[in-house]
C-alpha cells in the first residue's frame, strides 16, 4: 500500500504517465473529472493534456485503457487544442483499440474517431482510417470500415471525401474474411445513398456476384436522399435548422437535397487511366494509310483505349490532330464516325485537361454536318456536346458564328441544335450577355431562314435560352421579331424542362422550386449543377459571400422594375395633348405669355413656369408636355438671352424633378445643343445636358448629343459638345458607355479646321483613356503623325492618373430598368468592347502546314525562317482573330527548343500575339500560356525575364483565372525548379491581391506552396512567402491551416506560425464590380478598370441603405483605381472576418449607383466599422484654429517651417489633429499605405460640401497634411491630393472664405514646390490652384511667394512661377507688386539672362505682360539690362504688339475671372484660349452667302447683283463701263449673281428663244443660296413637269437642271445644314421641293434618258449623300425624306439612260473606294445600286452601249487591279464587278469580246482576260470556234446577216460621236468599223446632219488613219462644234457636261486663246476626268467657293462657244421641236439677256 501512497499524492497529469496501471487508472478517471468541469475551453489546463492523449488511448492495461478512452473522448470534445494531436490519437485508436476484444473499447475508438470529424478534422481521421485498412489484423480492417460508414451516415457526404474511400472499396470485396466483405458491402450501400449512380463506374470490377446482392440492397433503398444528422462545430446553423425541422415534422427544402445528390461526380471517384503509351506504334502511319481498312484498324485500337472513363493528362496535340483530319477529311462515313467517337471519348476522359484543343476541333465538326447520314451526324452531336462540357461557350462562341451564315442548311440547324443543348448546361453566371448578345443575333436570322428545319433549330435554341437567363435577359435581343415567333419562342421555352425540374433565369421563386417537384423526380436531380442553387441559401442566411445572390436578387427587384419602365419608354404625345396636361399644371397666364412678342412678358412666364416646376410633385409632372411647350415657338430660337437662361434652366429641373423619358430628352437636346456653345446660355445648356444623362442615362445622352452636334457645322457647339462630354464622364464615371457610338465623331474633330474643336476632342480623349486605357489609342493609329502626337501627349499626361469616382448617378428608374444586364453592358462597353471594336483579321488560312512543319524542322534555320514567317504575319495583320489553326501546338513546341534563341523568339511571337489577338487569347491559354511558364524554370536570367514578360502581357488581355483553373499550375509548382518556382511565386503575389475572385483551383497550389515555404533555395521561400497572404486572401485562414495537417508535425509548426504572420498583413479583396457574374477579368483588361466605376449591381448584398445617401455618402465613392490599388478596410480584430467578408467590410464601394434587391445585407455585416464611418468626418470645435495660430504665434508649438517634413512635424499635426479629426480617418490619413489615402482623400471630396463649415474649421490642419503629401513621389495620391484642393478652394470662393497668414504661409511655399513637378498633368493642376488661391487670398501677397519660386534651382520652377507673376499682373494690374513694382520687376529682368530657354522666354512674357499694362514705362523699370537680353526683350515686345493690342488691365481681369472660374475645377488651366478661328470660320461663311469671291483676280464688275440695282431707282452711283471688257476672255470662274425675282426679258420674238431663257432663267434660281428663292424656282418648274403637254419645253435643259439640283443639295449639305439660324423645317421643305420635281422628271422616260452620264454621277453622288446625312434623320419628318430619297433613287435608276447609269455608278464606286473622306457607307449604296442596274440588264441589254460600259469597267480595273481590290476591307466590290461581268457574258456570250473596240492595248488589259475565262468557262468560246474557223469572220457575217444590228450599232457609234465625252472614242469606234466592214454605207446617218459636223467627222477619220500609219498628229484648226453636233442629231437629246467645259477650260489656260486647241486634248477627257477627284472631295474643304464651280464653268463655257456658233445656227432655229436646237441657242440668249439688262440699268442711272 506505500507505494499506493506514493502516487496517490501526484497531480493528475502525473498520475497519467505512471508506470503503475492503477495510478494511470485514477489519473484518467481525475482527468475525465477535469475534462468535464473546464468552461473554458482555451484554459492553460488544457495544454498539460495535449501531449498524453496518445497514451491514454493506447495504454496497454485493458480496464486503463478503456478509462483512458473516456477521458480522451471528454478532452477532445471540449478542448480548444485537441485537433493539434488529432494524427496521432486516431492511428493510436486504430493501432491499439480497434483490435480489442471488448465492445466497448471500440465503440469509444469509434466516438473519438467521430469527435475528431465534428471538431473539423475529418481529412487526417480519414487518412488514417484508410491506413488502417491496410493493417494484417481483419478486426482493425473491419473496425475501420465500419467507422468510416458511420460518419458517412452521419456527417454526409460533404464532410467525408468519399474519392478515396471508393478507391479502396473494391479491394475489400476481394477479402478472404466475410467480416470485412460484408462491412464493405454495408459501406457501399450506405455510399450509394450519397451518391447513387455515380458509385457504379468503380465498383464494375467486383464480383458479379457481390455486384448483383448489391444491386439488390440499392433497389430496396429509399429515393429521397439522407440527410446529414450531425454537424460540425462550424455548422451550428444548419444543426439548429435542422432540429427545428425535426420538432415541426418538415421536410427539407428540394434544393438543398438537389445540392447534396449532385454533390458527387462519378468522374472525380475513377482513377485515370495513361493510354498515349498504349497507343499502337505505327498508330499515325496507319491513319494516313490509303487502305480505309488500316485507317479503320488505327481508329478502333484508339477506340479501344478510350473507353476507359478517365484519362491520365498528357500531350494529345498529335492525336487530336490526326483524328480532326480524319473527320474533316476522309471520304470514309463510316471512319469518320468513328473519329468522331474517338473525339467525343478523348473529351469525356480528359475534361477540362481537352478544352485546350476543343478550339481546333470544333470548326471541323461544325463544317462536317453537312452529311447528311445520320449515324454520321449523331456521331458529330455526341462528340461537339463531350467538347461542350471541357470548355466554355465563350471559347466556342466565335467558331459558332463563323458557321452560322453557311450555305448549308444543315449545318445552321445542327449548330443552332448544338446551341440548344449547349445552353441547357448554362446558368445566368455562365451564360453572360456579352456571349448571348452574338448568337442571339445570329439566331434571329435563322428564325427567318427559308429552311423550316432551320427555323425550329434557331427557336428551339432561343426557347432554350430564354429558358436558362430568362424573358428579361433575352428580350431585348428580340425586339426585331414579330409577335408569331416570339410566341414560338416563348412556346418552345415552356416546353423545355431544365436538368432538376427547376425554372430558369432565376423567375421560379424557391419557395415554388420547393414545393413542385414530386418525390419522383428526385433521382433526376442528380444531374443539376450545384451552383444554380447556392444562392438561395445564401441569401436566407446572408452567411455566404455576396456573390452567390443573383436569380434571388433578380426575383426580387422584379416588380420594381416592371414599373419604372413604363415611364422610361413613354409614347410620343401629340401638340394638343401636351398643351392640355400643360394647362392642367401651369398658370394659364404663363402659357399665353409663353409666345409673346415683349420678352418681358415672355420672361415672367418662364419665371411662373419655373415657379409651377418647382413646386410641382413628381409623379405628376407632366415632364414631355413641358418640354413640348417650352419648345414652342419661338422655343429654341428665342433671341432674348435672359428669356432663354430661364428655359435651359427649367429644362434641367424638370429633368431633376420628374419622371423624364428619353421621348422628352429627344424634344428638347436639339435645342440644348444648339445652345452649348452660346458665350451667355452655354452654361444653362451644360446643366440641361447633366440633368438629362442623370434621368436617361449618360450613354445614350452622350451619343445622342455628340451626333447632334456633330450634324451641325458649328465649331463653338461641337468644341462645347465635346468638353462637356469630357467633364460628364468624369462625374458619371465611364459605365455603360459605347465607344463606338461617337468615335467617328470625335475622329470628324480632329481633322476639324477649328483648333478649338480640335483641342476639345484630346481632351475628351484624355480622359475616355482614364477609363479605356491603351487600346483606345488603337483607333487613332491610322491619324497623321502630327495629331498622334498631340493624342500621346495627352495620354502622358493621364498617365499614373486614377479616374475620379463618379459623383452624379443615372436616377433610380433608369437603373433599375436596365436591371440584370445592366452590369454586363457596362461591362461591354468599359472593358472588353474596345477590343471588340477593332476590325481583326482571320490569319488561319495563313498558317498553313508547310508553315507548322517549318517551325518544327530538324534543322534550327529552318525553324527560326519559320517563327519569322509567323511573326510577319501576325504583324501585317495588326489585329487577329482567336483562330489560329495549329500555331498553338506549333509555337508550344518550340518554347522547349534546345536553341535558346528560339526559345526567346517564340516569346516575342507571344508576345506580339497578345497585343495582336486581344481577350479571344483566353482560349488559348491552356495551350499555350502555360508552357510559357515551364520557361519561368530555365536556366537563363534573360529567356526568364523574356518568358515574365509574356506572362504578363497575356494575363494582361486573358486575366487570371484561365490561368488558376484547374491543375496546370499546380503541376507547374511540383517541378523543384527554384527558378521556376520564385517567378511563379513572385508573378501570383503580385496579381492575386488585385483580383477579386479566383477559382477554387487555386487550392491544388497550396501544398506546394508550402513545400516553397521550406525550399532549400532562401529566394523560393522569400517568394513563397510573400505569396502566403495573397493566397490567404482568397482562400481564407482556416483553409490554409486546414491544408497543413497533411504536413509533418515539425513543417506544420513552421508553417502555421507563417501563416499566422501573413493573416496580419493580408490584403483586403478589391471591390466588387459591380457584378458578380458579368466579366471575370475586366480589371486585368485595361489600365483602368471600367467596371469597378458603377453600374447596377445584383449582388444580393449591395443594399440600398447607402444609395439613398446620394452623392454625398461614402456609398458614392470608390476611386475606380487601377488593379495595383486595392483600397483595404481598416484591419478587422475579430478573427471570423475572413475572405468571406471581405468584399463587403470593404466598405461600400461597390455600391455607388447600384441597387440590388435585397438590401438589407450591409448592416449585417461589419457592423462595427460601418456604423464608424458614417459619422461626421470633421468635429467643429469653436475658436480651435485661433488657439492653434495663438500657440504657434508664442512658439509653443513648432513653427510649419521646413525643407523636409521631420517626425516631430509629423507627430505635432497628428496630434492636433486628433481632436477635430474622425478616429478611421485619421487612421487612415496616416496608415502607411499610399492606398488608403486615396481613399481617405475620397471620402473628403465627398463630404466636402455637406461638412463645409467643419472643414473651414479644420483648414489650417487640412493644408498641412496636404503638405506632407508634396513630399510623397507618388503621382496617384498627388492626383488625388491636387484634385481635392481644386474642389476645396472653389468651395471656399464660393463661401466667401478667405485666407490667414497662418494658412497661408504653412501652405502656399510648398505649394508652389510643386509648380516645378517634372509631370505637365500636375503642373496645369497647381497652376489651377494657384489661380484659384487668388480669390480666396490677396494676389499681391501671392506674389512675394512665387517671387521666392523664382529663386528656386528646379528650372521648371522657376520658369512656372514666372509665367504665374504674369499673369497675376495680366490680371491684377502692377499694384500685385510687391513689394514694389521696380524692385520686382529688377529681379524678374535678371531670369531674362537664365540658361535655361524656358525661364528666359517666361521672363520676357512676364516683361511683356508688364508692358501691356504700362507700356514703355517698363523699361525704367527693369533698370539696367545687358546689351544682349536688352535686345532679346525689346525683339519680344516688338513682336508683341504685332500681335495684340495693348489692352486695359482691367478688361484682361475680367477676361481672367471668366476663362478661370472653376465651374469645373477639374478643367485644364488654359493661358490663351483660342478664340480667333471661329470668328475666322464665321467670317468666311457670311462672305460666301453674301456672294463675295475669295478669288482675287475676279473682276469686281461682276459682283453686281443685277436684280437689286434694276429695282433700286433711288439709289445713283458711277457704272464702269462695262462694254470694255470681252467677256470671251473671262476664263476665271465667277459667282452668278443671284436673282431675287422673276424677271423674263421678252426681247426674242421667236418663241423657243423666249422659253429657253425663261427655263435658263428659271433653272439659275434653282442653285440660288436663298431658301425661297430656290423653292419659288422649284414650284415654277414642277409646275411645268407636271402638266405633259408642256412638259416637252424641259427637252434640252435636263443637264442644266440636274446641275442646279446637285449644286442646290451640296449646299444644303454644307452650309444650309449648318447654319444654326435657319429653319430646319424650310431646309426639310427645300429637300421635299427638290425630290418632287425629280420625281416628276424621272417618271417621264423621255426626258429622264437625257441625264447625261457625268450629270448622273454627280446626282447620285448628291441624292446617296442625303441619305447618309445623320442630321436629317434627327430633324422632324427626316425619316419620311430618307424614304423619298430612296424611292427617288430606284426611279433614277429605272428610267435613266442605262449605259450612262451604269457608267456613272462606275465611276462613282471608282471615285468612293479611292477617297476615304466620305461615309463608309457611301460606296456600299453606290454597289447596291449597281446591283438593281444588273438585275435589269436581261431586259435593258439590247439597249446598252456595251463597249462603253466595258471601257469604263477596264477604267475601273486599272485604278483598282484585281489584287487591290481584294486587299480592300470588303470584298463586296470585287464580287459586284464579277457580278456585272458575268450577268453582261451570260446575256450576250462570246460576242462580248467584240465589244472592246473602245479599249486601248486591250491585250494589256485585265478585263479581256477575265472576259475571256468566264466566257471560255460556259463553253460559248469553244463552240463558236468549232462552227467558224475564225471568230471575227464569222461574227462578220453573222452582223452583215442582221441589218437591224448594223443600224444600231452605227447610230449607237453616231450618238458618241455627239457626246461631248467620248467624241474621241466615237471617231475611234467608227474608223475601225468602217476597217471591219468596208462596205458599210454611212450615208443614211450623215445625211440629216450639218454640213460641219459631215467634214468635222470626215476630218476626224482622215486623222485616226493618219496617226495609225505613224503619220505626224495634224491639229485641228477649230474647237470641235460640240452644239453642231448636238443641234444636228435628231436622235440625241444628251446635254452638255460640266467635266468637258472643265476640261476645255483647261486646255484653254494652256493655251491662252481659242484656236489652237488640239483634238488631243478633248479626246482625253474621259481619262483625265478619271483621275480628277470627285466634285464631293473639293466641296468639303471649301463650301462656300466650290459649291458652284463646276456650274459656273459650265455656264462660261456655254457663253463662249455660242457665240461663235450662234450665227450659224440661229436661222434653224424654228426646222424641227424635236432638234436641241433651244440648247444650243439658250446661252446666247442668257448673254443677250444679262447685257440688254446691263444696258438698261445704265440707262436709268444717267
Amino acid at each position: 500500500m506505500g507505494d499506493d501512497s506514493e502516487w496517490m499524492k501526484l497531480p493528475t497529469d502525473q498520475k497519467c504517465e505512471h508506470k503503475v496501471w492503477k495510478a494511470r487508472l485514477n489519473g484518467y478517471e481525475e482527468a475525465l473529472k477535469l475534462f468535464q468541469r473546464i468552461e473554458d475551453e482555451k484554459s492553460p489546463e488544457w495544454g498539460k493534456y495535449l501531449g498524453q492523449i496518445r497514451k491514454f488511448v493506447t495504454d496497454s492495461n485493458a480496464v486503463a485503457q478503456l478509462k483512458g478512452l473516456e477521458a480522451a473522448l471528454a478532452f477532445i470534445e471540449n478542448a480548444h487544442v485537441a485537433g493539434k494531436a488529432t494524427g496521432e490519437v486516431v492511428a493510436g485508436v486504430v493501432t491499439k483499440v480497434f483490435n480489442q476484444p471488448k465492445a466497448r473499447a471500440k465503440e469509444l475508438g469509434t466516438d473519438i474517431c467521430l469527435m475528431y470529424f465534428e471538431i473539423e478534422k475529418a481529412e487526417v481521421v480519414q487518412d488514417e482510417l484508410l491506413k488502417g485498412l491496410d493493417n494484417k489484423n481483419p478486426k482493425i480492417v473491419v473496425a475501420c470500415i465500419e467507422t468510416l460508414r458511420k460518419a458517412l451516415s452521419e456527417f454526409g457526404s460533404k464532410i467525408v471525401t468519399l474519392k478515396p474511400v471508393v478507391k479502396v472499396l473494391p479491394k475489400q470485396f476481394e477479402s478472404r474474411e466475410k467480416a470485412v466483405r460484408d462491412e464493405a458491402k454495408l459501406l457501399a450501400v450506405e455510399i450509394y445513398k450519397w451518391i447513387r449512380d455515380a458509385l457504379r463506374p468503380p465498383l464494375q470490377s467486383i464480383n458479379s456476384v457481390q455486384l448483383k446482392e448489391l444491386e439488390e440492397e440499392w433497389v430496396k433503398l429509399p429515393s429521397s436522399p439522407p440527410k446529414q444528422t450531425r454537424f460540425l462545430r462550424s455548422q451550428q446553423d444548419l444543426k439548429a435548422k435542422f432540429e427545428q425541422q425535426q420538432a415541426q415534422g418538415e421536410e427539407s427544402d428540394g434544393e438543398d437535397e438537389a445540392e447534396t445528390a449532385a454533390a458527387v461526380d462519378p468522374y472525380e471517384l475513377l482513377e485515370a487511366v495513361e493510354i498515349l503509351s498504349k497507343m499502337p506504334k505505327d498508330f499515325y502511319e496507319k491513319i494516313e494509310a490509303k487502305k480505309w481498312q488500316e485507317r479503320k484498324e488505327a481508329l478502333e485500337a484508339i477506340e479501344a483505349l478510350i473507353k476507359n472513363p478517365k484519362l491520365e493528362n498528357g500531350d494529345y496535340g498529335d492525336l487530336v490532330r490526326a483524328l480532326k483530319k480524319v473527320v474533316g477529311k476522309d471520304a470514309n462515313v463510316m471512319l469518320v464516325s468513328l473519329a468522331a467517337k474517338c473525339l467525343a471519348g478523348l473529351a469525356s476522359g480528359l475534361r477540362k485537361k481537352f478544352g485546350t484543343y476543343s478550339g481546333q476541333v470544333v470548326p471541323t465538326i461544325l463544317e462536317k454536318f453537312k452529311e447528311k447520314k445520320p449515324q454520321v451526324v449523331q456521331a458529330l452531336q455526341e462528340a461537339i456536346d463531350a467538347i461542350f462540357l471541357t470548355t466554355t461557350l465563350h471559347n466556342l462562341s466565335e467558331d459558332i458564328l463563323a458557321v452560322m451564315d453557311n450555305k448549308n442548311p444543315s449545318i445552321k440547324q445542327q449548330a443552332s441544335l448544338f446551341l440548344a443543348r449547349s445552353f441547357r448546361h448554362c446558368t445566368q453566371a455562365t451564360l453572360p450577355k456579352n456571349v448571348l448578345k452574338p448568337l442571339c443575333a445570329a439566331l434571329i436570322k435563322q428564325v427567318n431562314d427559308s429552311a423550316p428545319e432551320v427555323r425550329d433549330a434557331a427557336f428551339e435554341a432561343l426557347g432554350m435560352a430564354m429558358k436558362v437567363v430568362g424573358e428579361k435577359a433575352v428580350n431585348p435581343f428580340l425586339t426585331d421579331l414579330d409577335k408569331l415567333k416570339l410566341d414560338k419562342i416563348k412556346e418552345c421555352a415552356d416546353k423545355v424542362e431544365l436538368p432538376g425540374g427547376k425554372k430558369g433565369g432565376g423567375r421560379g421563386d424557391k419557395k415554388s422550386a420547393a414545393k413542385a417537384p414530386p418525390p419522383a423526380e428526385v433521382p433526376a436531380k442528380s444531374s443539376a449543377p450545384p451552383k444554380k442553387t447556392q444562392p438561395s441559401a445564401a441569401c436566407k442566411t446572408s452567411a455566404g459571400p455576396s456573390k452567390k445572390g443573383k436569380p434571388t436578387s433578380a426575383a426580387g427587384g422584379k416588380t420594381k422594375k416592371t414599373n419604372d419602365s413604363k415611364e422610361v419608354t413613354e409614347n410620343e404625345l401629340s401638340a394638343e395633348v401636351c398643351e392640355d396636361r400643360a394647362a392642367g399644371v401651369l398658370p394659364a397666364s404663363c402659357l399665353q405669355q409663353l409666345d409673346s412678342a415683349n420678352w418681358k412678358e415672355r420672361l415672367a412666364s418662364m419665371e411662373e413656369f419655373q415657379r409651377a416646376v418647382e413646386t410641382m410633385d413628381k409623379t405628376e409632372m407632366p415632364c414631355q408636355a413641358l418640354v413640348r411647350m417650352l419648345a414652342k415657338k419661338p422655343g429654341w430660337k428665342e433671341t432674348n438671352f435672359q428669356v432663354m437662361q430661364m428655359k435651359l434652366h427649367i429644362v434641367a429641373l424638370v429633368a431633376q424633378r420628374g419622371q423624364f423619358s428619353k421621348t422628352s430628352a429627344l424634344v428638347v437636346l436639339d435645342g440644348l445643343v444648339d445652345k452649348i456653345g452660346d458665350v451667355k446660355c452655354g452654361g444653362k445648356a451644360k446643366e440641361g445636358l447633366t440633368a438629362i444623362g442623370e434621368a436617361c442615362s449618360l450613354p445614350w445622352t452622350a451619343e445622342q448629343v455628340v451626333s447632334m452636334a456633330f450634324a451641325q457645322k458649328n465649331p463653338k457647339n461641337q468644341a462645347e459638345t465635346l468638353n462637356w462630354l469630357a467633364n460628364a464622364m468624369k462625374e458619371f464615371g465611364f459605365a455603360g458607355i459605347n465607344v463606338k457610338g461617337f468615335i467617328n465623331n470625335v475622329k470628324t474633330a480632329l481633322g476639324a479646321t477649328n483648333p478649338a474643336v480640335r483641342t476639345a476632342a484630346i481632351t475628351l480623349l484624355g480622359v475616355m483613356y482614364l477609363y479605356m486605357g491603351v487600346p483606345l489609342r488603337m483607333f487613332f493609329e491610322d491619324e497623321k503623325p502630327a495629331l498622334l502626337t498631340q493624342i500621346d501627349a495627352e495620354f502622358e499626361k493621364m498617365q499614373g492618373q486614377s479616374p475620379p469616382a463618379p459623383t452624379r448617378f443615372t436616377k433610380k428608374a433608369a437603373v433599375e430598368e436596365e436591371g440584370d444586364e445592366g452590369g454586363e453592358q457596362e461591362e461591354d462597353g468599359g472593358g472588353q468592347d474596345i477590343m471588340d471594336l477593332l476590325p481583326r483579321t482571320d490569319i488561319s488560312d495563313k498558317i498553313t502546314s508547310d508553315l507548322v512543319s517549318k517551325i518544327e524542322d530538324k534543322n534550327w534555320k529552318i525553324r527560326k525562317e519559320g517563327l519569322d514567317e509567323t511573326a510577319a504575319i501576325i504583324s501585317e495583320a495588326k489585329f487577329i482573330t482567336a483562330n489560329i489553326g495549329e500555331l498553338p501546338l506549333a509555337l508550344k513546341g518550340r518554347l522547349g527548343d534546345s536553341n535558346k534563341i528560339l526559345v526567346q523568339q517564340t516569346l516575342t511571337i507571344l508576345q506580339q500575339l497578345a497585343t495582336a489577338m486581344g481577350p479571344g487569347l483566353k482560349q488559348h491559354v491552356k495551350a499555350i500560356g502555360i508552357p510559357v511558364i515551364t520557361v519561368l524554370g530555365d536556366s537563363k536570367a534573360n529567356v526568364r525575364t523574356a518568358a515574365m514578360a509574356t506572362v504578363q502581357a497575356w494575363v494582361e488581355q486573358t486575366g487570371m483565372k484561365e490561368w488558376l483553373e484547374g491543375e496546370d499550375l499546380s503541376e507547374e509548382l511540383k517541378r523543384e525548379n527554384p527558378f521556376l518556382r520564385q517567378e511563379v511565386l513572385g508573378w501570383l503575389a503580385e496579381k492575386l491581391p488585385t483580383q477579386r475572385t479566383v477559382p477554387g483551383d487555386l487550392m491544388l497550389c497550396v501544398p506546394q506552396l508550402y513545400t516553397c515555404l521550406e525550399d532549400r533555395n532562401g529566394d523560393v521561400r522569400k517568394k513563397a512567402q510573400d505569396a502566403l497572404p495573397a493566397f490567404m486572401m482568397h482562400l481564407g485562414y482556416d483553409k490554409m491551416n486546414k491544408a497543413t495537417g497533411k504536413l509533418k508535425p515539425a513543417s506544420k509548426d513552421q508553417v502555421v506560425a507563417m501563416l499566422e504572420k501573413a493573416r496580419a498583413v493580408m490584403p483586403a479583396k478589391p471591390a466588387p464590380p459591380a457584378r458578380s457574374g458579368g466579366g471575370k477579368c475586366s480589371a486585368e483588361q485595361n489600365r483602368a478598370v471600367s467596371a469597378s466605376t458603377a453600374s447596377p449591381a445584383n449582388d444580393d448584398c449591395d443594399g440600398k441603405q447607402e444609395v439613398k445617401k446620394g452623392r454625398g455618402g461614402v456609398a458614392a465613392k470608390k476611386p475606380p483605381s487601377p488593379p495595383e490599388e486595392p483600397a483595404p478596410p481598416p484591419p478587422s480584430k475579430d478573427k471570423d472576418s475572413n475572405a468571406n467578408k471581405k468584399p463587403l467590410s470593404k466598405g461600400k464601394a461597390a455600391s455607388g449607383s447600384q441597387q440590388g434587391a435585397a438590401g438589407k445585407k450591409p448592416a449585417a455585416k461589419n457592423l462595427k466599422d460601418e456604423e464608424d464611418k458614417s459619422g461626421p468626418i470633421f468635429t467643429l470645435i469653436p475658436n480651435a484654429k485661433e488657439q492653434r495660430i495663438k500657440e504657434e504665434k508664442q512658439l509653443k508649438i513648432l513653427k510649419w517651417n521646413f525643407i523636409t517634413p521631420r517626425d516631430e512635424y509629423v507627430e505635432q499635426l497628428k496630434t492636433q489633429m486628433s481632436t477635430c479629426f474622425a478616429k478611421w480617418l485619421q487612421d487612415e490619413l496616416y496608415h502607411f499605405d499610399f492606398q488608403r489615402h486615396v481613399k481617405a482623400i475620397g471620402v473628403m471630396i465627398e463630404r466636402l460640401e455637406s461638412e463645409s463649415e467643419a472643414t473651414i474649421s479644420c483648414l489650417d490642419l487640412i493644408l498641412k497634411w496636404f503638405t506632407l503629401r508634396f513630399f510623397d513621389t507618388n503621382t496617384t495620391v498627388l492626383m488625388k491630393v491636387l484634385e481635392y484642393l481644386k474642389l476645396l478652394f472653389a468651395m471656399l470662393n464660393r463661401q466667401n472664405y478667405h485666407l490667414t497668414e497662418y494658412e497661408a504661409n504653412s501652405f502656399i511655399p510648398y505649394l508652389i514646390l510643386k509648380v516645378g513637378e517634372s509631370k505637365d498633368v500636375v503642373r496645369k493642376d497647381v497652376r489651377t490652384i494657384l489661380t484659384m488661391l487668388c480669390k480666396v487670398y490677396p494676389a499681391s501677397k501671392v506674389f512675394p511667394f512665387l517671387m521666392d519660386g523664382t529663386k528656386s534651382k528646379n528650372s521648371k520652377q522657376r520658369a512656372e512661377c514666372l509665367e504665374e507673376l504674369g499673369c497675376l499682373i495680366e490680371g491684377y494690374g502692377m499694384n500685385v507688386c510687391q513689394p514694389t513694382p521696380a524692385k520686382s520687376l529688377k529681379e524678374i529682368a535678371i531670369h531674362i539672362g537664365d540658361r535655361d530657354t524656358s525661364v528666359r522666354n517666361a521672363a520676357l512674357n512676364t516683361v511683356v505682360a508688364v508692358y501691356n499694362v504700362c507700356g514703355d514705362q517698363v523699361y525704367k523699370l527693369i533698370g539696367n539690362l545687358s546689351e544682349k537680353d536688352m535686345s532679346m526683350l525689346e525683339e519680344r515686345i516688338k513682336r508683341s504688339a504685332k500681335k495684340t493690342p495693348v489692352a486695359p488691365a482691367k478688361q484682361s481681369a475680367t477676361e481672367r475671372s471668366q476663362r478661370e472660374h472653376p465651374t469645373n475645377p477639374n478643367a485644364t488651366f488654359l493661358r490663351k484660349p483660342a478664340q480667333e478661328d471661329p470668328n475666322k470660320l464665321n467670317q468666311a461663311r457670311q462672305n460666301a452667302q453674301l456672294g463675295e469671291s475669295s478669288h482675287p483676280s475676279i473682276p469686281k464688275e461682276f459682283q453686281l447683283d443685277l436684280d437689286m440695282i434694276e429695282m433700286d431707282q433711288s439709289r445713283v452711283c458711277e457704272l464702269p463701263d462695262l462694254v470694255q471688257h470681252k467677256l470671251d476672255e473671262l476664263l476665271e470662274p465667277i459667282m452668278i449673281p443671284e436673282p431675287k425675282m422673276r424677271s423674263v426679258s421678252p426681247h426674242f420674238d421667236d418663241l423657243h428663244n423666249s422659253t429657253a431663257s425663261t427655263i435658263n432663267f428659271v433653272i439659275s434660281q434653282v442653285a440660288s443660296g436663298d431658301i425661297n428663292t430656290s423653292i419659288q424656282a422649284l414650284a415654277q418648274i414642277d409646275e411645268v413637269l407636271r402638266q405633259e403637254d408642256k412638259a416637252e419645253v424641259m427637252s434640252g435643259h435636263i443637264d442644266q437642271f440636274l446641275i442646279a439640283t446637285f449644286m442646290q443639295l451640296r449646299l444644303i449639305y454644307s452650309t444650309h445644314m449648318a447654319d444654326d439660324r435657319l429653319d430646319k423645317r424650310d431646309i426639310i421643305k427645300l429637300y421635299s421641293c427638290i425630290i418632287g420635281n425629280m420625281l416628276s422628271l424621272f417618271s417621264m422616260e423621255s426626258l429622264a434618258r437625257e441625264a447625261s452620264m457625268g450629270v448622273l454621277k454627280d446626282l447620285m453622288h448628291g441624292l446617296i449623300t442625303l441619305m447618309l446625312d445623320g442630321r436629317v434623320e434627327d430633324i422632324e419628318d427626316g425619316q419620311q425624306l430618307i424614304r423619298s430619297v430612296n424611292l427617288l433613287v430606284i426611279r433614277v435608276l429605272e428610267k435613266s439612260d442605262q449605259t450612262n447609269m451604269i457608267s456613272a455608278l462606275l465611276v462613282l464606286l471608282q471615285d468612293s473606294l479611292i477617297t476615304t473622306a466620305g461615309p463608309p457607307m457611301f460606296s456600299e449604296l453606290v454597289m447596291k445600286c449597281l446591283w438593281r442596274m444588273i438585275r435589269f440588264l436581261p431586259e435593258t441589254i439590247d439597249n446598252i452601249n456595251l463597249d462603253r460600259i466595258l471601257l469604263d469597267v477596264h477604267n475601273f480595273m486599272k485604278v483598282f487591279p484585281k489584287e487591290k481590290l481584294k486587299q480592300l476591307k470588303s470584298d463586296v466590290p470585287h464580287r459586284t464587278l464579277k457580278t456585272l461581268l458575268h450577268t453582261l457574258c451570260k446575256l450576250t456570250g462570246a460576242k462580248i469580246l467584240d465589244h472592246l473596240s473602245m479599249i486601248e492595248n486591250r491585250n494589256e488589259s485585265e478585263l479581256e482576260a477575265h472576259l475571256r475565262r468566264v466566257v471560255k468557262h460556259s463553253g460559248n468560246l469553244s463552240g463558236l470556234k468549232s462552227d467558224h474557223g475564225n471568230e471575227k469572220t464569222g461574227l462578220r457575217t453573222e452582223d452583215r446577216m442582221s441589218k437591224a444590228k448594223v443600224s444600231d450599232i452605227l447610230s449607237e457609234i453616231f450618238k458618241k460621236i455627239g457626246s461631248k465625252e467620248n467624241t474621241k472614242e466615237g471617231l475611234t469606234e467608227l474608223y475601225e468599223y468602217k476597217q471591219k466592214y468596208s462596205d458599210a454605207d454611212l450615208e443614211p446617218f450623215l445625211k440629216n446632219t450639218s454640213q460641219f459636223f459631215q467634214s468635222y467627222v470626215e476630218r476626224g477619220l482622215r486623222m485616226i488613219e493618219s496617226e495609225r500609219e505613224g503619220k505626224a498628229r495634224i491639229q485641228t484648226s477649230a474647237v470641235i462644234p460640240q452644239h453642231g453636233v448636238d443641234a444636228s442629231l435628231s436622235s440625241n437629246h444628251e446635254e452638255l457636261k460640266p467635266a468637258v467645259y472643265y476640261e476645255r477650260l483647261k486646255i484653254l489656260r494652256q493655251r491662252q486663246g481659242l484656236e489652237n486647241t488640239s483634238r488631243q486634248g478633248v479626246g482625253g477627257s474621259e481619262d483625265e476626268l478619271q483621275q480628277r477627284p470627285p466634285m464631293s472631295s473639293l466641296l468639303s474643304s471649301k463650301p462656300s467657293v466650290a459649291s458652284s464651280t463646276d456650274m459656273l464653268h459650265s455656264k462660261l463655257s456655254q457663253l463662249k462657244e455660242s457665240r461663235e456658233l450662234y450665227q450659224q445656227e440661229h436661222n434653224a432655229h424654228s426646222h424641227s421641236p424635236t432638234h436641241g436646237h433651244t440648247r444650243s441657242a439658250s446661252p446666247a440668249a442668257n448673254l443677250d439677256d444679262l447685257k440688254k439688262r446691263l444696258e438698261r440699268i445704265k440707262s436709268n442711272r444717267q
